[in-house]
């Protein structure tokens, strides 16, 4: 007789989107987990997720679906961790644990730490996973197949609770790095957060040339809209990653803006041996990451 493969009773996902729906697909897909609760505001959202089978219940008070669960995952934008994480945590049951998967992690971590209760465990967590895409319909269980997931664990974190969040994202199907909160934000900012800058940017630039009375986006080809597919990512969380991200997405920025205007005065002078050095570096980094 084969073990029973579930290892969490109940699972309760906090914002049914892309990335709390796809873990809740992929745990329902190893047969890892019993009972999924869907929590969030919006009925429509919650309702499509049943429909979709993501979830097999929906509560919008979050307290009461949270109450019995033995992990709780938090999807929502990074400066709402907080908030929720304050009102859920005392409808926590003793023994549960409270994950997340905001891409910043030390300002959450200080945040979210000192709200759990006596026997309630925080594993701070970041899936290097995502689409532009966003709601129950863009959720799908192979999103974290051959991916990262980094957990930040702080002294005060709870050893079982540390592995049984790393099991939980190895049956997602990533490989789990364990890393410092700081080096994690680093280097999200650098590998992540500036490349969203950096598309927006771009978008906006593109967009608001008035040389020529049409806009001129509505010509871009193949490589402008795969450089730009990440603007098309939510702006409540980019907003949110941004703001609590700063000081590193800020360093990163400027490293950036000290690159382009290498290659701005490359360009203007009309220098072609530095510009074939220019690009044949960066080529060579980018194809090493193949």
């Amino acid at each position: 007789m084969k073990d029973n493969p579930v290892f969490i009773p109940k699972l309760a996902v906090v914002g049914v989107g892309l990335i709390g729906g796809s873990l809740a697909l992929a745990l329902k897909a190893a047969k890892a987990v019993g009972e999924v609760i869907g929590i969030g505001r919006g009925l429509a959202n919650l309702e499509k997720a049943i429909d979709l089978g993501i979830v097999d219940r929906i509560e919008q008070d979050p307290r009461t679906g949270v109450a019995d669960a033995d992990l709780v995952f938090l999807a929502t934008p990074v400066r709402s961790l907080e908030s929720v994480a304050a009102v859920i945590a005392p409808s926590m049951k003793p023994g549960a644990v409270l994950t997340d998967g905001g891409s910043v992690k030390a300002e959450v971590v200080r945040a979210i730490e000192p709200l759990m209760p006596a026997g309630v465990h925080f594993v701070p967590g970041h899936p290097i996973a995502g689409t532009e895409k966003s709601g129950a319909e863009a959720a799908f269980a192979t999103l974290y197949q051959g991916k990262r997931c980094i957990l930040t664990p702080t002294e005060a974190t709870n050893s079982a609770a540390l592995d049984l969040v790393k099991r939980v994202w190895e049956k997602a199907g990533s490989e789990v790095v364990l890393m410092d909160v700081e080096k994690h934000d680093r280097i999200l900012a650098a590998i992540s957060h500036l490349p969203h800058m950096v598309a927006y940017s771009l978008v906006n630039s593109v967009g608001s040339y008035d040389r020529y009375p049409e806009n001129i986006l509505d010509y871009s080809a193949g490589g402008f809209r795969d450089f730009t597919r990440i603007a098309s990512s939510d702006p409540t969380m980019w907003r949110d990653i941004a703001m609590t991200n700063r000081e590193a997405l800020v360093e990163m920025m400027e490293n950036f803006e000290a690159c382009f205007a290498e290659l701005k005065k490359d360009v203007r002078d009309g220098d072609g041996e530095k510009l074939f050095e220019f690009f044949m570096r960066s080529k060579k980094s980018r194809d090493a990451i193949l």
